[in-house]
């Protein structure tokens, strides 16, 4: 059931970062390339080597030990613009790397995930099918942001109503996700929840932690330094859940829970670091 409730859920929410794209923010970004290097850098191979560490390191079961992995291959949650700006960061540079990570696990979640599951799941059943991933992620993510770039550039004040419309729908419709997968397998989440909720909240700590002394060792702005953090430390927690839960894919729903524990530990850490900052300027 719950697939196929994030499937459309994740194709909104791709559609929708294609209705924000403007190719003048992608000049903006371009023009400062530390804090745009920094940021894939932390999102693309950081979190998966920490998130690597850390499933050894707790000791965790071949499927979360998967599970964890996915989730941390996955930037580009839906609400990191919208984080960045509560937070005082750089809205331009939040949705570019939003766009750029996108596009670019594309290529590297296949990379990735086949070699951890290659590393822990084979040996227990578990495998990849690397061409329905490709697949998978062509139509549900690449093509939804074609169509709202199209549709940007075809119909500017209709693309604007749009987003306003699911903007407003993104988080609620996250929630509908996340519970209706505590509810099919909240026996499993609760007796995993203290291991998986220290190595998911541990993940985010050590991510945000690191990008942060990434973003002041190379000297970025403070704007844009808070962006990296938020960037690197939020995921796209809908495509991980898309990618364990597919038939297609792994057809695991226990693969997806670390993704949500992780979506709702990252929402917390988050607002705390937002309420930090926001503070820290008053």
């Amino acid at each position: 059931m719950a697939i196929w409730i994030v499937l459309p859920i994740l194709t909104l929410l791709m559609f929708d970062l294609g209705l924000t794209l403007r190719l003048e923010d992608f000049g903006k970004v371009f023009s400062k390339p530390w804090p745009l290097g920094i940021a894939l850098f932390g999102q693309l191979l950081l979190l998966p080597a920490i998130a690597l560490g850390l499933a050894y390191a707790f000791n965790l079961p071949p499927v979360f030990f998967i599970g964890l992995v996915l989730i941390a291959c996955c930037p580009g949650g839906s609400s990191s613009n919208v984080f960045s700006k509560l937070a005082g960061g750089d809205v331009a540079l939040s949705v570019t790397l939003t766009a750029i990570s996108s596009i670019v696990t594309l290529f590297t979640i296949p990379v990735i995930m086949s070699w951890a599951t290659a590393l822990v799941g084979e040996s227990v059943g578990i495998t990849l099918p690397v061409g329905n991933l490709i697949k998978q992620n062509l139509v549900l993510m690449l093509l939804p942001v074609l169509l709202g770039i199209g549709l940007h550039y075809a119909w500017p004040k209709g693309a604007e109503k749009t987003d306003k419309v699911l903007g407003k729908l993104a988080f609620p419709l996250l929630l509908v996700l996340v519970t209706v997968f505590y509810i099919q397998h909240h026996k499993t989440i609760l007796a995993n929840i203290g291991i998986l909720g220290l190595c998911v909240t541990a993940l985010i700590l050590v991510a945000i932690t690191c990008s942060s002394l990434l973003s002041r060792l190379v000297r970025t702005g403070e704007k844009q330094r808070r962006t990296v953090v938020i960037e690197v430390g939020m995921q796209n927690a809908a495509q991980a859940i898309a990618i364990a839960s597919s038939p297609l894919v792994f057809a695991n729903d226990e693969m997806a829970i670390p993704a949500i524990l992780y979506s709702l530990m990252m929402n917390v850490v988050l607002l705390i670091y937002v309420w930090a900052v926001r503070r820290k300027d008053r």
